[in-house]
């Protein structure tokens, strides 16, 4: 569990790392705008004594400021819902990707702290100019020799440039991994069902992020 926490700490480093890029790099390559840009921030993060002492809240406050702009929550939300976001009124929808969306920052936050030595190696991308949607593929390389691990994005070009909208570490793609999630907790309850479990677990954690804060 805590190298899983180390390893979406890296990927959330990454794409909170977009929400630093300037104006340009809208028309810049999405490998080198990941690339660019991740180094940065992951340099900002190991040099930060708050952010490695586990300050929640400069660490959350972080995540907020930078990842939403740069990332598809709605499409991510989606993915993950599958057939069911067809059946969610679109108040349900905006609902679920709100929590969703909530529920991605604090796990992700949560474990920012955890980042150390990591270094992020990118392989070339496979795409023609023409392509509306890529996957940068990257690895992290461990200090100490450790075996390299698989950290890989998808990325949608939009009218505002691209965003992320999957996740891909240990080679288990993260809406894949909570669609199963999903689909269990609406043939329980229903979407309602679903939207009160991620209200109820974010809810969770913000006491939880609040109480480190003060600690």
């Amino acid at each position: 569990m805590k190298l899983l926490k180390t390893l979406f700490a890296i990927a959330s480093l990454t794409i909170g790392a977009l929400g630093f890029a300037p104006a340009a790099s809208a028309q810049e390559a999405p490998d080198a705008l990941v690339k660019r840009i991740s180094q940065e921030v992951l340099d900002a993060a190991k040099s930060d004594k708050d952010i490695q002492g586990g300050n929640q809240k400069k660490v959350l406050e972080l995540v907020e400021a930078k990842i939403l702009p740069h990332v598809d929550f709605q499409r991510m939300t989606a993915l993950a819902a599958g057939r069911f976001w067809r059946e969610a009124t679109p108040e349900q929808q905006k609902q679920l990707t709100t929590e969703f969306r909530s529920l991605l920052i604090y796990t992700y936050s949560g474990a920012i702290s955890q980042v150390r030595d990591q270094k992020l190696e990118f392989k070339p991308l496979r795409a023609d100019a023409s392509d509306t949607e890529v996957e940068v593929r990257s690895q992290v390389v461990q200090p100490r020799g450790g075996d390299p691990i698989q950290l890989n994005y998808r990325l949608e070009k939009s009218p505002s440039g691209w965003k992320i909208y999957d996740v891909n570490v240990l080679g288990a793609w993260l809406v894949e991994t909570y669609k199963g999630n999903f689909a269990s907790e609406i043939s329980k309850g229903g979407i309602d069902g679903l939207i009160k479990t991620l209200s109820d677990r974010n809810k969770r954690l913000a006491a939880s992020a609040a109480k480190s804060s003060k600690s």
